[in-house]
């Protein structure tokens, strides 16, 4: 029975030793499974961290493609809108000559020529207006376009830095100070002065006046749908001053609807030419009579405004007596016909149609110019 339950003992001894030997084999195995999951972790952290590394360093990439894209988009933006400034200005004057658009002219085309229409209205039967005028005229809107650039981009400095079109501005880009454009201003306004006061007292009294519509213009797009008719009440001015000009005062039944229908004829233009900005208006909360008409009703609506300015600018013609004018006929004539031109072919949505469409402006003051001209001449 000892010998039994000595072997039992052993038995025992031995199963314990066995079971001992299985938790020791178990928690070696447990050992190596942590070993191993420990060595898993550490593998699978440092592939994350080398996904990590990967993911930042395509983030960092990304970003630089991305940043060479636009510089490279931004360079092949301004060298397909460089003009002969860029080419031939000096670096010192570019600036300067950027921010009064010397290179871009037709601003001062469209200023210009209402006032020019004034004078050939208030010229005699049968005489050619006064050249000298005109050419003092000419030199003052040069300037004094340049000095509503000046202001105009000034109050739209933060606003034109978020404009594709706008953002290599002078003021917008930086390379030119606000201080440094006030200066520029003030130079520019004093040659605009200097201009003005070789006229009678009443035109010097008339042309103070306008700078109120130049400095409310560029405040009109942050508060009101309709901008352009305060551009159009600015741009056409002159057809208020020519006549001054030539006569010390205003024979409003000529003058007023001269200059009604040329803002009315600006509010076409400049609202074709406001739908190039369109998108970026209506994301910086900006106004303009692009927005406020909408692209459904933009065609009808101005065909109206360009009925609207050749009836006000027949009643101005016929009160300076060419309301039988052949050549004053038909001059409103081809200008109704280049109206429909504009309007019909304008895609609201092509940047370089809507370009083409403003500038073509230009010749219908050509035309109307030389059917006043003429017409008068002919009396």
């Amino acid at each position: 029975m000892a010998i039994v339950n000595g072997g039992d003992n052993v038995l025992h001894t031995a199963y314990r030793f066995t079971d001992h030997s299985q938790c020791a084999y178990s928690r070696g195995t447990g050992t190596l499974h942590a070993e191993t999951g420990l060595e898993a972790g550490g593998q699978r952290r440092g592939e994350e961290a080398k996904v990590g590394v990967q993911r930042t360093t395509w983030a960092i990439d990304k970003k630089d493609e991305d940043t060479a894209a636009n510089a490279e988009d931004e360079t092949l933006y301004k060298d397909q809108n460089a003009t002969w400034a860029d080419k031939h200005l000096p670096e010192s004057v570019l600036p300067y000559a950027k921010l009064a658009r010397v290179d871009r002219p037709i601003g001062t085309y469209l200023l210009l020529l209402p006032g020019l229409w004034s004078i050939g209205l208030a010229a005699e039967p049968g005489h050619l207006p006064n050249l000298e005028l005109m050419a003092l005229f000419g030199i003052g809107a040069f300037v004094m376009r340049g000095a509503g650039c000046t202001i105009n981009d000034f109050w739209d400095r933060d606003i034109d830095g978020k404009v594709k079109r706008t953002r290599q501005r002078p003021l917008a880009s930086g390379r030119v100070s606000p201080l440094q454009a006030w200066a520029f201003l003030a130079a520019q306004c004093s040659i605009g002065l200097a201009v003005l006061v070789q006229m009678n007292t009443f035109t010097i009294a008339l042309g103070a006046a306008s700078l109120v519509p130049v400095a409310l213009y560029p405040l009109a797009k942050r508060y009101i749908g309709w901008p352009q008719a305060v551009l159009g009440l600015t741009f056409n001015w002159g057809a208020l001053l020519g006549w001054a000009a030539v006569h010390g005062d205003l024979d409003l039944s000529v003058t007023v609807p001269l200059y009604l229908g040329g803002a009315l004829w600006t509010l076409m233009y400049d609202t074709i030419y406001a739908h190039q900005d369109k998108e970026d208006d209506r994301a910086l909360g900006l106004r303009s009579s692009a927005l406020t008409i909408g692209d459904e009703m933009a065609k009808p609506v101005l065909a109206g405004f360009g009925a609207g300015a050749l009836a006000l600018w027949a009643l101005a013609g016929a009160n300076a007596g060419l309301g039988a004018s052949p050549l004053y006929l038909g001059a409103l004539g081809c200008t109704g016909a280049h109206f429909a031109w504009q309007i019909g072919t304008a895609d609201l949505d092509d940047r370089l149609n809507l370009t083409q469409r403003f500038v073509s402006n230009q010749t219908v003051g050509a035309i109307m110019l030389a059917g006043i001209v003429g017409g008068k001449y002919m009396l």
